[in-house]
């Protein structure tokens, strides 16, 4: 199983290019930030430092969307930092959340996104695509490569995840919803004529390693927060069609009155209230070191090939240092 560390880009910029330096030296694979152009600073511009900072590294959004950026500068983006630090870029992309909310917008459809994720890939890797009606080609790059992964919760979701990414994106860390979701995916995937292991399965979700649980919990409660977004957006769409959305992922929310974006993916959001202490256990890896190495082998089990770390707690450089010490050996 291989490891990533996610992290905002809040300023100052040079913590997190010196904290995703550290993760490389500890293991990690994968540097991860958010991409959110009004709540943190451009991740694009941080990139391009990690990986002069690092060597190995790959680099990459949890995640992009088709409405704040267009998909030839997406695409181009990403290329010219593969052209500079070599195939070491991930697009990780969505509908959209806290990038087109806090601007009045909304997520874009999955049809869009589609088309979007064709777009930048074959642009990225050199190939001519037609644009509203207009052959583009980026006709300076050379052996382009860039994976594209999608985060994806709902039946229609998943299907497109398997008909058409490269990897996928799971943003909560409950191996029975990760298990239903990861066969969505690849049954997907046999129907498209994909092999089902070509696609990388990365679960995003918080960890905190720390004995004193009721404290990990209040420091990553914002994660059910946050994963409600994306539910309510389900339960609009599917109701309490239990057949396709399991209820174990969309009763909680029942309690949920909305949502303040000035906070998200902040410790102490008091829009995730709602959020029992069952499901901060469900969807976060909280406890003894030994506790996380249970739970990651139950992931991996599930068809897991990468878990991101969801660093944004009062605990970030321990949990991080622990992980590269006593975890990752354990797992690897």
């Amino acid at each position: 199983m291989d490891f990533g560390l996610v992290l905002q880009t809040d300023p100052p910029a040079w913590s997190v290019v010196e904290r995703m330096r550290r993760a490389e030296e500890l293991g990690f694979s994968h540097g991860w930030t958010f991409d959110s152009c009004v709540l943190w600073q451009e991740p694009f511009v941080v990139h391009s430092q990690i990986l002069a900072a690092t060597e190995r590294l790959r680099v990459g959004t949890m995640v992009t969307n088709p409405v704040t950026r267009d998909w030839t500068v997406t695409a181009s983006t990403f290329a010219t930092l593969n052209d500079m630090f070599g195939p070491r870029t991930v697009c990780g992309i969505g509908r959209g959340d806290s990038a087109v909310r806090v601007t009045g917008g909304h997520p874009t459809t999955l049809a869009t996104l589609e088309q979007a994720m064709h777009v930048i890939k074959e642009l990225a890797e050199g190939r001519e695509v037609q644009l509203h009606g207009t052959p583009v080609r980026l006709p300076w790059v050379r052996d382009g490569h860039l994976p594209v992964w999608m985060g994806a919760y709902g039946p229609k979701a998943l299907e497109l995840v398997g008909r058409q990414a490269d990897g996928f994106i799971l943003q909560l860390a409950d191996p029975y919803l990760t298990r239903w979701m990861v066969d969505h995916v690849r049954q997907a995937a046999r129907e498209a004529g994909r092999d089902p292991a070509s696609i990388t399965v990365c679960v995003a979700a918080p960890a905190y390693v720390g004995e004193d649980l009721a404290h990990a919990r209040e420091q990553c409660r914002w994660f059910g927060g946050m994963v409600g977004n994306h539910v309510a957006d389900l339960v609009a769409r599917y109701g309490d069609a239990a057949a396709a959305v399991p209820t174990e992922l969309t009763d909680y929310i029942k309690e949920r009155e909305g949502y303040d974006y000035s906070h998200h993916g902040r410790a102490g959001n008091r829009s995730t209230d709602f959020v029992p202490d069952e499901i901060v256990d469900r969807f976060c890896l909280l406890g003894t070191p030994e506790q996380h190495v249970a739970k990651l082998r139950e992931l991996r089990d599930a068809g897991v090939d990468q878990f991101a770390i969801y660093a944004m707690h009062d605990a970030i450089d321990t949990t991080v240092d622990t992980y590269g010490e006593r975890i990752i050996p354990a797992v690897g």
